[in-house]
């Protein structure tokens, strides 16, 4: 838990310098330092990185402890801090900027071998915390290492390229030419990229996660966002490698980001783990909803049936009971994003209907649109359908209710990129019972498992079991189907509202 009595110092103070690269507040990083071997600190071998400095925090933080763990060995304080400095302590810097805060806050100079350097050993400017401007790598318009856009990112050497030294490299470790015994870090989380004009973020946290295991440290503990546990633009390959990674022997998991950067919205939340390279075994679950610490459990990352991780650890007896039935998934009903081809901002439709028109659900509104117009989807267009937003807020205080307001769409529609098309149904009354069905908060409940953040496609509903869609369903009925005791159900009470059937719109409050 963060230390409430830490006594402020500059580092807890920072601004950060973007969403990106958020600076880790001192209380923080000695919770995760909490999770190495305290024989660690003992060590005078034990050789320390890292890989993605901004404030120098880890590092000023390790080099406390072994200063007080190695004093009985090196009671001369200043040939304990030389030591500890030039033998044990290492850090790559993010930026030319974070390059000289970083060896301020640890070498108390900017300069490594500077007059008021607190390390006599340096012989250059840079000491163990390095900075190397890199380039990046193109080849058809995308950085090989990082997926940076060439267009955004192939700049003049005034500008930061953010071409960060650890992950634009086949051999990291070359860097140094040794071995680290502990891999720390709070990497950079996205890089925004253009693609067509249009920015959007894609991770990066990953590669660095990647990139330290390639390494083989004895130790790893870096703190990134959640949302890898179940969605994210291009992290399928990375959840994969993780959710099977028997070393990640403790994964401490804040459904709140504010808890751990005041400040900082990350939606999804973040977290932390420890990787180490020795263990094989299950996981120590350690939960925070909001700042309220939660029991405890050790469990595998992969439940049965799952492609995710689910963070709660109260669902996994629920969960269980739903694979038991080993029945077809929802997400077999639930279209691609963009179902008929027409994109959010699509305007070229007409506001009255007309002779052969089709309905169009846009955003907030309604259209009609020619037949021939469709570019997709034309098999759903004369069938009975159900329309739902495509996203809906992340959802980071409970109760609340996950998705969107589902509604008929009817024959003869279709639907902008606004929202996505559940169906084919056999008949009206069908897909009326699967809109009972989708409203209760057993079903909101299964879909938040895998919902993390606000993108509510079809992968969110793939462990939501199918139901006979020829009656209608309640809460009660599903309880009693799946035989949920009355703490699940109080668990299920604790986390999904009552759906509000009067509105449907894009926020969750």
């Amino acid at each position: 838990m963060i230390q409430t009595n830490y006594n402020p110092d500059v580092l807890s103070c920072l601004a950060n310098l973007s969403n990106d690269e958020v600076f880790t507040p001192p209380g923080m990083v000695n919770d995760i330092l909490d999770l190495l071997p305290s024989k660690l600190w003992s060590n005078p071998n034990s050789k320390f990185l890292d890989p993605v400095s901004k404030s120098g925090v880890f590092l000023r933080e390790m080099a406390k402890r072994l200063m007080k763990g190695l004093e009985t060995q090196m009671p001369d304080k200043q040939k304990r801090i030389n030591h500890i400095f030039s033998q044990q302590l290492y850090g790559l810097a993010i930026t030319d900027l974070t390059a000289l805060l970083s060896r301020r806050s640890v070498y108390c100079s900017k300069t490594a071998n500077g007059k008021y350097s607190i390390c006599e050993t340096f012989n250059n400017e840079q000491g163990n915390i390095h900075y190397k401007r890199m380039k990046h790598t193109w080849q058809s318009g995308k950085c090989t290492y990082c997926g940076a856009s060439q267009e955004v990112y192939d700049r003049e050497d005034a500008l930061e390229t953010y071409a960060y030294n650890f992950i634009h490299t086949d051999k990291p470790e070359k860097i140094f030419n040794m071995k680290f015994d502990v891999i720390v870090g709070n990497p950079p989380y996205q890089l925004n990229v253009g693609i067509e004009s249009k920015a959007f973020a894609i991770s990066i946290y990953d590669k660095f996660v990647q990139q330290a295991i390639k390494l083989n440290p004895r130790y790893l503990a870096m703190i990134i966002p959640a949302r890898w546990y179940a969605g994210g633009r291009g992290l399928d390959e990375f959840r994969r490698e993780m959710l099977n990674d028997r070393r990640i022997k403790v994964l401490v998991d804040y459904t709140d980001s504010i808890v751990c950067f005041p400040g900082v919205e990350i939606k999804g939340g973040v977290c932390y783990f420890l990787w180490d390279r020795e263990y094989n075994g299950d996981s120590t679950i350690i939960s925070y909803r909001k700042e309220n610490l939660l029991p405890t459990v050790k469990r595998p990352l992969l439940e049965k049936g799952m492609d995710t991780f689910v963070r709660y650890n109260e669902a996994i007896s629920i969960l269980n009971k739903i694979v038991e039935f080993k029945e077809k998934s929802f997400s077999d009903l639930v279209s691609v994003q963009t179902p008929f081809g027409f994109i959010s901002s699509f305007k070229n439709y007409k506001n009255q209907p007309f002779n052969g028109a089709v309905k169009l659900y846009a955003q907030n509104k309604v259209g009609y649109v020619k037949r021939n117009q469709i570019e997709k989807g034309l098999e759903l267009v004369d069938k009975h359908k159900i329309f739902i937003s495509k996203s809906y807020n992340a959802g980071e205080n409970f109760p609340h209710q996950i998705i969107n307001k589902p509604f008929k769409g009817g024959v003869n529609s279709c639907c902008t990129q606004t929202y996505i098309a559940i169906g084919p149904f056999k008949s009206e009354i069908a897909s009326e019972n699967a809109i009972s069905y989708m409203t209760t908060k057993f079903f909101r409940f299964v879909v938040m498992l895998k919902k993390i953040s606000q993108d509510a496609m079809r992968g969110v509903y793939s462990i939501v079991p199918i139901q006979d869609f020829t009656q209608s369903w309640t809460d009660e009925k599903l309880y009693k189907k799946y035989d949920l005791t009355k703490a699940e159900i109080a668990f299920i009470d604790s986390m999904i509202r009552p759906m509000d059937l009067t509105k449907n719109d894009d926020s969750d409050e």
